[in-house]
């Protein structure tokens, strides 16, 4: 595993375990068992995945030590609106079985709310109980809005990135200020109106027999060469095992330039600065 430093000093792990769709109950607990065991120790998932309790259930029936686990959940965007954040972040501690949380997320950026929000994570985590605080699906107007009031820098922007959809401004913003980034649905996702299949691309395929691996690593190997945190997800065991072994190669700067020149602007998640949920 490598690892990253966040910006108030806490490690992370350049790539962990994303449970995104993965249905609450026995699934997901098999799910993040698979995952801790086959050695990663960054959990993710959030309020509207439905399945908090069952991440806990698995961390605690795991055998790894909590302190081993860097764990993060989100706020939801319902609660942005018309909720109190501090009863929600309790309430994710309660149904995850912890005391604390390693990283607390804004979900998206609800419109008219988000730098107000982001003063209440600050109360968050002023109180102790996550070792850090960020965003997720934020662009650069966004970061711009909440570094006006901010007294703390967030610690980590999630987004949808990969190579159909790099980013770059984004990835700019967050050097600007020292946020981590990490890319959520880092393998692509499909469309109808978008036939090709990410996964089967030439380029990468080319990168792939080179070094031996399918192209779903050369991806993760090509977001943790950019200093991006990702977070994969599958219920599959032998994806799960897979997925994780990236870590023996390092691709070269003219491939990660060949990667990067195959962005399309394409979206497979909502848009960050017009959605409605």
């Amino acid at each position: 595993m490598e690892y990253v430093n966040l910006n108030n000093g806490i490690k992370m792990p350049m790539l962990g375990f994303g449970v995104f769709k993965v249905e609450d109950g026995q699934v997901c607990v098999d799910a993040v068992t698979t995952a801790l065991a086959e050695g990663y120790r960054s959990i993710d998932t959030a309020a509207i995945y439905g399945n908090e309790k069952a991440v806990g259930q698995a961390i605690k029936e795991s055998g790894v030590k909590r302190k081993d686990i860097f764990l993060t959940t989100k706020l939801w965007n319902e609660v942005q609106r018309t909720g109190n954040p501090e009863e929600t972040f309790n309430k994710s501690l309660q149904d995850l079985g912890v005391d604390y949380v390693d990283l607390y997320l804004i979900h998206w950026p609800v419109k008219g709310r988000y730098v107000d929000t982001w003063l209440a994570m600050e109360k968050i985590y002023a109180s102790g109980r996550t070792k850090a605080i960020g965003v997720s699906n934020f662009m650069p107007n966004h970061i711009e809005d909440i570094a006006k009031v901010w007294s703390v820098v967030p610690a980590l922007n999630q987004y949808e990135m990969h190579p159909l959809l790099t980013r770059k401004p984004v990835l700019e913003t967050c050097k600007k200020y020292g946020i981590t980034p990490q890319s959520w649905g880092p393998l692509g996702g499909s469309k109808p109106e978008n036939k090709d299949n990410l996964l089967e691309n030439p380029t990468l395929q080319k990168i792939a027999n080179k070094y031996n691996k399918s192209t779903a690593q050369i991806i993760l190997r090509w977001n943790i060469d950019l200093g991006i945190v990702c977070i994969p997800k599958s219920v599959t065991p032998s994806r799960i095992k897979a997925n994780i072994d990236v870590f023996d190669f390092k691709l070269t700067s003219d491939e990660i330039v060949a990667i990067d020149a195959l962005n399309q602007d394409a979206r497979f998640g909502g848009d960050p600065n017009n959605f409605d949920f």
